[in-house]
């Protein structure tokens, strides 16, 4: 392709941070090939591959570092030498030690060649402006420094996901409680898999009918995490009383947790949408779906959580993630 009316090439990467006495730093990579200095990123692999999982693989192939998501931060575009246009998605990542769970779904990753990235190294943010080769580059950066000095960086996330594609109701003659999957739903639970890994998810919750449970099964058996569920998030329990689901999402939404993913259904959604709405600033909270169907079946809400210095929690980012088309 050689203009710029060609496909868009897709990469995805991560600024992974950490605080040293009361210093903010960040990683940056050495690329000998080019000779800069930016960071750890790279394209898709093309086999289906999600961009939160590249951004994991990509930062774990070229730093040794496992990661887990963070808030997401701005995109940096650029047009390649072949005319081509480079839209390269980067979120703002914690390491995390490879005995987490979420890491073994992500398998084997080898570590990148020396011809590809010869060192790594740990620099104080305001000080990587000055060492970053693209002037591109610093536009993530920026973001990220005024979360931090909004005390909005260090975040939890919650993933509300919508369970796969289900039997219909008239095809099936067994209760509510136990529709199944059907096979396009089963594979919609198989591709969230990559997705959740890389967010770092560590525990898991569903409304315990089984179609939702199904949605979590594959993430749970690639894990080894125990399944928690929550009856109040079935479609009967919210129908009948909401204040149980809505209870259950502001405490998860309202305490710092472990990264976290809670299964549910389409008619439960209103009442989770509304508590996250309850904790948005105005200009998030546009970004919130209001419409049903809400989410499309094995789609995931990715919530970005922070506690402002006032001691209260609210929304920092919201993101929508969906492992298979269908």
């Amino acid at each position: 392709m050689g203009n710029s009316s060609g496909p868009v090439v897709q990469a995805a990467g991560a600024l992974i941070w950490r605080v040293v006495g009361r210093r903010l730093e960040v990683l940056l990579i050495h690329r000998p090939r080019y000779d800069d200095w930016s960071w750890p990123k790279g394209k898709l692999d093309g086999d289906g591959e999600s961009l939160p999982m590249c951004a994991v693989r990509e930062v774990k192939e070229e730093t040794g570092i496992s990661v887990r998501l963070g808030v997401p931060l701005p995109s940096v575009k650029y047009k390649l030498t072949d005319g081509r246009v480079k839209v390269c998605t980067y979120w703002a990542a914690r390491p995390v030690s490879d005995e987490c769970p979420a890491i073994a779904p992500r398998g084997k990753i080898k570590d990148a060649s020396k011809h590809e990235v010869d060192e790594s190294r740990w620099v104080e943010a305001r000080a990587a402006r000055r060492l970053l080769t693209r002037s591109d580059d610093v536009e993530p950066l920026g973001a990220m420094l005024d979360l931090w000095e909004d005390g909005l960086l260090d975040t939890w996330t919650v993933i509300v996901a919508r369970h796969g594609r289900a039997r219909s109701r008239s095809s099936w003659k067994g209760g509510e409680e136990s529709r199944p999957l059907t096979p396009v739903g089963a594979k919609q639970a198989t591709a969230i898999v990559p997705i959740l890994a890389a967010y770092g998810v560590e525990e898991v919750i569903s409304s315990p009918w089984e179609r939702c449970v199904a949605t979590v099964r594959p993430y749970l058996d690639a894990s080894g995490l125990d399944l928690m569920t929550a009856p109040q998030l079935t479609e009967a329990a919210a129908k009948q009383d909401k204040s149980g689901a809505r209870s259950f999402m502001g405490s998860l939404l309202g305490t710092r947790h472990r990264p976290t993913v809670v299964s549910t259904h389409r008619p439960v959604l209103p009442i989770i949408l509304t508590s996250i709405s309850a904790r948005s600033p105005y200009r998030l909270s546009k970004a919130i779906p209001d419409r049903d169907p809400y989410l499309r079946t094995g789609e995931l809400l990715v919530i970005h959580m922070a506690r402002r210095s006032s001691g209260k929690a609210r929304l920092v980012a919201l993101e929508r993630q969906r492992g298979l088309e269908a």
